[in-house]
């Protein structure tokens, strides 16, 4: 036995649309996760440092939109690389947390640049709740087993009419949204 991703979908994504793909982030699966229950093309904006780990780093960052998170103008280079990567047909995808919370911690509040960039691009934001990632292979070594990677793929948010004045609601929204699946799993 091995892992067995298992996925509810509350939508199919358009084939050749833009989304901002946001999920909970709890383990180094979840990169893989994401990669198999979306299917639309997209890049990751992920932490710098991590190109550093040896072979990972390799391929991370030919597939991702490197950010520096102590550096303003990295920050701001986001979204210039954001919007080459939508006008190529692509989708982004951000772990809202900005990084991976404590084993203790459910989910972490949310930072803006998702909320941001969906915004400013007009495009909708396609939640996901991963369930079992951090039981499977979580960031703590030697931990973890084979089984079950649950994923529910909540309906789209649309930001199409939304103003930068909104990214905290649309944020606060999102995270909702994936907080309660995690309370009250329904996949």
């Amino acid at each position: 036995m091995g892992f067995i991703p298992i996925i509810k979908r509350d939508v199919n994504y358009e084939e050749g649309k833009s989304y901002m793909f946001v999920a909970n982030h709890t383990s180094m699966t979840d990169i893989m996760l994401m990669l198999y229950a979306s299917k639309n093309p997209f890049v990751f904006v992920g932490k710098m440092e991590l190109a550093k780990i040896p072979l990972f780093g390799y391929f991370y960052k030919r597939t991702c939109i490197l950010v520096d998170r102590d550096n303003p103008k990295s920050r701001r280079e986001v979204f210039k690389s954001a919007q080459e990567k939508l006008n190529q047909g692509l989708s982004v995808c951000i772990f809202p947390e900005g990084g991976v919370p404590e084993e203790s911690i459910l989910l972490d509040e949310f930072k803006d640049g998702a909320f941001r960039l969906a915004i400013e691009h007009k495009i909708p934001i396609a939640p996901m709740t991963f369930h079992d990632n951090k039981k499977r292979f979580s960031y703590t070594f030697f931990s973890g087993s084979p089984g079950k990677m649950r994923v529910k793929i909540h309906k789209i948010i649309p930001t199409g009419i939304l103003e930068m004045e909104d990214k905290r609601m649309l944020r606060m929204q999102t995270r909702e949204i994936v907080l309660n699946e995690l309370n009250n799993p329904t996949v």
